[in-house]
């Protein structure tokens, strides 16, 4: 199966456990340097970046949430110099203050470098059409999307949201391949395709769906890819990780989504005890990224609750995945300590 980085997607698990490491101890010295997270640190215990020698250590790290983001804005929890910053995007905030996160030009870089990994593995080739519907603004879909598309070479057309006849209109004129979009607009495409009249009420060079920010069923995703006669991909991250692709997409085998373990380490905890859970047990979803500049994150609580397994995958990719997740912490009820 094609592949865009062919040499970092199939690491060895050795290999990853390497590059893991050397990139968790740059990031904890990077992060040092900055007071909000310094100061978290030593409150968990840490005297200094040297007290993690392995990634064993790992666990004697505090957690980061949505809640310090929050606690940062705008910008606390930057750790370069203000004028290496190019951009920044955030959430609605419309549940409290927004969550930020800032980029450098190596920040973008790595952004796009995701961006083009998930869309190799949809299929997607220099130079097909690629139809963006996320907004373009502060909201981070629209520009992930796009710097992907820089990226990798594909014919980017920034339709941005909204307008479903431009968007039908725009995919046939400029014969798009694949496009990304949240799911639960798909059913509004498809009924403005249904209600046409003459012609065949298809889009015709239409391969490839990239969906984002709401899960799907295996049924929703059957029926889209009956109707539209594309192949349904479930792309994954998060503004606090980055943005869109970031933390992986699943390939071609649909068997759950390949987390980029050269860019992140992922633990699964216990979302009680914050204990790390046995592999293949499910529980809430944790990030560390390794390569991130401005704003990297040090054990970053989703909240998101999945498993992890990292069987070998028939795409040939080495890299973990994770399975879909299967509800949010937020929604959870303990009864009895269960």
């Amino acid at each position: 199966m094609a592949m865009w980085n062919r040499k970092a997607e199939t690491l060895s698990r050795d290999e990853l456990a390497a590059v893991q490491l050397k990139g968790l101890k740059k990031s904890l010295a990077r992060v040092w340097g900055n007071d909000f997270y310094s100061s978290r640190l030593k409150k968990g215990g840490i005297t200094s970046p040297e007290d993690i020698k392995s990634l064993d250590d790992l666990p004697k790290l505090p957690f980061l949430t949505k809640e310090d983001f929050r606690v940062a804005y705008p910008l606390k929890m930057n750790c370069v110099p203000r004028r290496d910053l190019l951009e920044f995007h955030q959430s609605s905030g419309s549940t409290g203050t927004p969550v930020v996160m800032a980029y450098t030009k190596n920040d973008l870089n790595q952004w796009a470098e995701c961006m083009a990994r998930c869309y190799a593995m949809a299929g997607l080739e220099k130079g097909d059409a690629f139809q963006i519907m996320p907004t373009f603004g502060l909201f981070n879909g629209g520009f992930g999307c796009y710097h992907g598309c820089r990226k990798a070479g594909l014919f980017c057309v920034p339709a941005s949201s909204g307008n479903t006849e431009r968007q039908i209109k725009l995919m046939r004129d400029f014969r798009t391949k694949g496009f990304c979009s949240v799911v639960s607009y798909v059913p509004r495409i498809i009924e403005k395709l249904d209600a046409e009249e003459g012609g065949d009420r298809d889009i015709p060079s239409l391969r490839v769906g990239i969906f984002g920010s709401e899960t799907f069923s295996d049924e929703m995703r059957r029926k889209i890819e009956k109707r539209l006669h594309i192949e349904c991909f479930d792309i994954y991250g998060m503004t606090e990780t980055g943005g869109i692709g970031t933390t992986g997409q699943d390939c071609k085998a649909h068997d759950g989504i390949h987390v980029w373990e050269d860019q992140y380490i992922t633990e699964i905890i216990d979302p009680v005890t914050g204990e790390v859970v046995p592999d293949g047990e499910y529980g809430e979803v944790v990030f560390t990224s390794l390569t991130r500049e401005a704003m990297p994150i040090i054990r970053y609580r989703t909240r998101d609750i999945c498993s992890l397994t990292d069987e070998p995958c028939a795409c040939g990719r080495t890299h973990l995945r994770m399975k879909k997740p299967q509800g949010r912490t937020d929604d959870m009820l303990i009864i009895r300590g269960v």
